[in-house]
């Protein structure tokens, strides 16, 4: 009788309010078993409740990917031929309204748990050692591209600034308004990159001119563009979709 009820209370749902719920309890997958537990006990016609739940079940991902995530562990990489062609443009705007970062006045600012804070100016971040991978970019909408993206490695860029890399968080800010932040575990992982070429151009503004981060251990939208500052912090900075719900740790 009880499930009966928790049918009929579905099908009062309409099908966008039944979408946004499945968007925010996963974000590429199905229900996990704590989502359905969880659920099960859950009044969903009542959306205060459901707010409630599906943030402790955010919160739970967290936690559990957290756990599971393996530093050593890379994603996979493909050969040149593999590389889609054209690699789709993305963002929470049209391209028309891609922002324009001025290369001559741009400045990396630096601050938060870190010994050097001078901002970096794009001559010098050319300068340093570069690496490549072509490596799939996976988005929360559900589909997927491979690019090849080449940059800094992340792990050798906080090395240089003195960052401590015992601290939780890793934050970004970007000329486009968008920010977000990642785990310290990720910002090291040996595929993370701040990416200044897409192919082997300098990176086009469509793709994020002039810096992207590149994880292919997130999903897509953890992939901030037109970066501006980065900062590091034990205090969590949350992000543009994950302060609207999206799960936070977002690993793909």
């Amino acid at each position: 009788m009880k499930r009966k009820g928790m049918a009929a209370s579905l099908d009062d749902f309409s099908r966008r309010e039944i979408s946004s719920v499945e968007r925010r309890i996963f974000l590429k997958r199905g229900l996990s078993v704590g989502a359905l537990t969880l659920l099960s006990g859950c009044d969903v016609t009542n959306q205060q409740s459901v707010q409630k739940v599906l943030t402790a079940m955010s919160r739970w991902n967290d936690r559990v990917q957290d756990l599971i995530f393996d530093p050593a562990r890379l994603a996979p990489e493909f050969p040149e031929s593999a590389i889609t062609r054209p690699f789709p443009f993305n963002a929470y705007y049209g391209i028309d309204q891609v922002r324009t970062v001025d290369p001559s006045t741009y400045r990396l600012e630096i601050s938060g748990l870190v010994r050097e804070k001078r901002p970096w100016m794009l001559p010098e971040l050319y300068e340093l050692p570069q690496t490549s991978q072509i490596t799939r970019h996976i988005c929360v909408e559900g589909w997927s591209a491979i690019g090849k993206w080449s940059g800094v490695r992340f792990s050798d860029f906080l090395d240089r600034i003195g960052a401590d890399k015992t601290a939780r968080y890793v934050g970004f800010k970007c000329a486009d308004d968008y920010y977000t932040s990642i785990d310290m575990p990720t910002a090291l992982h040996p595929q993370t990159l701040l990416t200044l070429r897409f192919g082997d151009q300098i990176l086009p503004p469509e793709y994020g001119f002039p810096m992207k981060l590149r994880m292919p251990t997130k999903l897509g939208f953890k992939n901030p563009k037109h970066i501006t500052a980065l900062f590091v912090s034990n205090t969590d900075p949350g992000g543009y979709w994950e302060d609207q719900g999206y799960n936070w740790y977002s690993g793909s």
